[in-house]
Order: structure tokens, then C-alpha cells, then sequence
């Protein structure tokens, strides 16, 4: 069956059409979680329960389901644990670079959610701040 649905052909048919083409060939079988009940449904749409189950599994940045102005707070807040793994002072000023690069493109696009209240970090003074953390170290 070509791509596209033949005129005069109810788009339902031409759908089930194909899944039963597929189905033949075998293209459904060995599909993860065949044979497995479906979740039960919490009243959330679809991709809210799929999120929720990623985030109870683990192995997911939390930080990448946040609103854009809550995402760059809490990577201004976690910023001196971020550089402290650094080990040269040009990677500390290419990562606060970006964190300031990623602050200035945010308040010039509109985004939805809480309003954006984070300032470019000083990218000397975090340097500075790396220094005396080795130094303690």
C-alpha cells in the first residue's frame, strides 16, 4: 500500500488497512511490554503519567522538565558544585559563558511559565571563586 490514502477510500479503512498490513509482516511483534497490562489511568493525560513513570524510574535530569526561568535558577544555584569539577580556568569561563549566553537568549525569547528572574552570573568573580575552592581543596 503506498503512503498516501486512495481517493474514495475511507480514511478509517486506509488506517486499519495498514495495521493490518503491518501486523502481517510482523512489524508489532517483540515490542516492549507486549503481553503486559496497560497502567491503570490516574486521570492525567497521557504524556503526564509518561513523564511521572520516567521520573520514578530514575536515571533522568530533573532540571530538563522544569520551565525555562526555574531550569536556569537552579543551574545558577548549583553552578559552584558545576565548576568545582572543572580543572582549568578557560573550562570555568566557557561554562559560565554558556550559563550567561542561555540567561540572555531566555529573557530575549518569550516563554511560558514563572517569570524569569535570574542574572548573568560575573564570570570573573565565579573564577575567582573556583581559585580560592582549589586553593581550600
Amino acid at each position: 500500500m503506498t503512503g498516501r490514502k486512495p481517493p474514495k477510500v475511507s480514511f478509517r479503512w486506509w488506517v486499519d488497512r495498514q495495521i493490518g498490513e503491518a501486523r502481517e509482516r510482523g512489524e508489532f511483534d517483540g515490542l516492549p511490554g507486549a503481553g503486559k497490562p496497560l497502567p491503570k489511568p490516574t486521570g492525567n493525560d497521557a504524556a503526564t503519567d509518561w513523564v511521572l513513570r520516567e521520573i520514578r524510574k530514575g536515571g533522568h535530569d530533573t532540571k530538563a522538565l522544569l520551565p525555562p526561568a526555574l531550569a536556569l535558577k537552579r543551574e545558577v544555584q548549583d553552578l559552584p558544585e558545576r565548576l568545582a569539577a572543572e580543572r582549568a580556568e578557560r573550562q570555568v569561563r566557557e561554562v559560565v559563558e554558556d550559563l550567561n549566553e542561555r540567561i540572555r537568549q531566555a529573557y530575549l525569547n518569550h516563554h511560558t511559565g514563572p517569570p524569569l528572574t535570574v542574572a548573568p552570573v560575573d564570570v570573573e568573580e565565579a573564577v575567582e571563586n573556583w581559585r580560592r575552592s582549589r586553593a581550600a581543596s
